[in-house]
């Protein structure tokens, strides 16, 4: 190689470095083709609706300040298709709406983020002194002391009619934490924040956030409601649904007063400007942005958010929605300016797994491979009938079994057959209070429990009604050989 080859082969080498360190490097979804990733998205999205039967969804991406896609997928009951504007209930993710116009007024000056929630209404008389000293923070921030037992909310007969009837059970609750120092799920805390920006800016709640969300983020197919039935009576929004052994079941969404918490109906196209907004640092002054997004001091909720730090993605605010008929899910990498939203016209459900739709998109954007859960609602639906098949024909057989023994039974072995038989009985009896453990305090209503889990719940009937009978037919033996003994 002569010097003036190794001259330029070493400028070029040069050139190449600098422009390797000028030009920023680009992004999986930037590198591959748009149209490639969408129906990537798409099959994977139809695929996983597919194994958990789930009728109708929407979703929402944004992704890197522009609207990457709103889509909907499935059907309305009479055929219709849905679509990016069809509307969905987003249940909890309203909170994060909430919180946002309790920090406009913060940014106003009109409320004070650590000032108690009482000086904001002095009529109220608490029985507990320590609800004086719940501040707004605490309630953002799910930090009141309250919880579902102490202030019942979907138990709660008759459900509340009004923001400033909720108000009043702050009168007469018990706290079960001093404020500040335990973090509880409960949703009456945005109620009473939805009272607040009522109170201070002189508007319904529905009419604050219609002219001061809504409207300025250009969301017009979104608004806000006070109950459920108001979600069941639109004709624009599709029936919700509940899974009885994988199939769906169309249902009304049972009477919740959900002003606040959960009330806000919004569709996939309007919900990719809302992710837009959170990072084109237009909301709020860079201050309370910051501790928007920030856990609170005694849990990892923000103010409407569930704040995470995850290592390959960096920060995240994430939140579900949960109704019985229902459900949604949303997640905002804050690093990456990525947002993902899916909404869905069936509730709860033991065996869907929600959050990996979103999981799965935002593998797929990051160019790795998707795919629908094993443990889906079609495959664990189905071990759930084969389940409720072999316990009937495990009940006739040891049916006919006991009754051809000629065995009889020690007291003893009465007892410990008893208590074995008796025990799936136990567990339906206690069915309320082992999910309020599972759930974190939250006290769900039987209707919620049988939406969420019916295969399972049959299952357990199906069990007792087998051990119950065969228990009566030992008992029997055990009485007969009794009396042969006494001849």
């Amino acid at each position: 190689m002569t010097t003036a080859t190794k001259k330029f082969v070493l400028c070029l080498s040069c050139v190449l470095l600098m422009l390797s360190i000028l030009v920023k490097p680009v992004s999986a979804i930037e590198v591959r083709n748009k149209a490639e990733i969408l129906k990537e998205i798409d099959d994977f999205v139809k695929e996983n609706m597919k194994v958990n039967n789930i009728k109708a969804a929407a979703l929402a991406i944004a992704n890197n300040e522009e609207v990457f896609y709103a889509q909907g997928y499935g059907t309305f009951s009479d055929g219709r298709g849905i679509t990016g504007s069809t509307p969905f209930p987003i249940a909890s993710l309203s909170k994060s709406f909430t919180a946002l116009a309790v920090l406009q007024l913060v940014e106003k000056g009109r409320i004070d983020l650590d000032a108690p929630y009482a000086s904001y209404f002095p009529d109220l008389t608490p029985k507990d002194e320590r609800v004086r000293a719940i501040t707004v923070r605490n309630l953002l921030n799910q930090t009141t002391g309250l919880n579902d037992k102490a202030n019942p909310d979907m138990t709660h007969f008759p459900q509340y009619q009004s923001l400033q009837e909720i108000n009043e059970s702050l009168s007469t609750v018990k706290l079960v934490h001093d404020p500040g120092t335990t973090y509880i799920y409960h949703n009456p805390n945005y109620q009473y924040l939805a009272l607040l920006v009522e109170k201070v800016s002189g508007q319904s709640f529905s009419a604050y956030m219609e002219k001061n969300i809504f409207e300025r983020l250009g969301m017009s197919r979104t608004f806000s409601v006070s109950t459920t039935r108001q979600i069941n009576e639109n004709p624009a929004i599709p029936r919700g649904h509940y899974l009885l052994f994988g199939h769906p079941v169309s249902q009304a969404e049972p009477l919740w007063f959900i002003d606040g918490p959960a009330g806000i109906v919004s569709t996939a196209e309007d919900m990719v400007k809302w992710m837009l907004a959170q990072s084109n640092g237009h909301l709020l002054s860079p201050k309370l942005m910051e501790e928007y997004y920030t856990p609170g001091q005694s849990g990892p909720y923000g103010m409407g958010w569930m704040a995470d730090q995850e290592e390959h993605v960096g920060r995240t605010i994430s939140h579900s929605g949960i109704f019985w008929t229902y459900k949604a899910e949303e997640t905002i990498y804050l690093d990456q300016q990525l947002g993902i939203t899916m909404m869905f016209n069936c509730g709860l459900n033991t065996f869907v797994d929600y959050w990996a739709f979103v999981d799965g998109i935002a593998r797929i954007l990051r160019g790795e491979k998707a795919e629908a859960p094993t443990l889906n609602s079609r495959n664990m639906e189905t071990v759930m009938t084969l389940l409720v098949i072999a316990t009937v024909l495990w009940g006739v057989y040891s049916h006919f079994r006991i009754k051809r023994s000629n065995k009889g039974f020690t007291t003893a072995k009465l007892i410990i057959s008893s208590i074995g038989r008796l025990f799936p009985i136990l567990i339906l009896l206690l069915l309320i209070p082992l999910t309020t453990v599972l759930a974190a305090g939250r006290l769900l209503p039987w209707f919620g429990l049988w939406t969420t889990m019916p295969s399972l719940i049959i299952w357990l009937v199906v069990l007792s009604i087998v051990n119950v009978t065969n228990w009566v037919c030992l008992i029997r033996l055990y009485c007969h050989a009794k009396k042969k003994e006494q001849f």
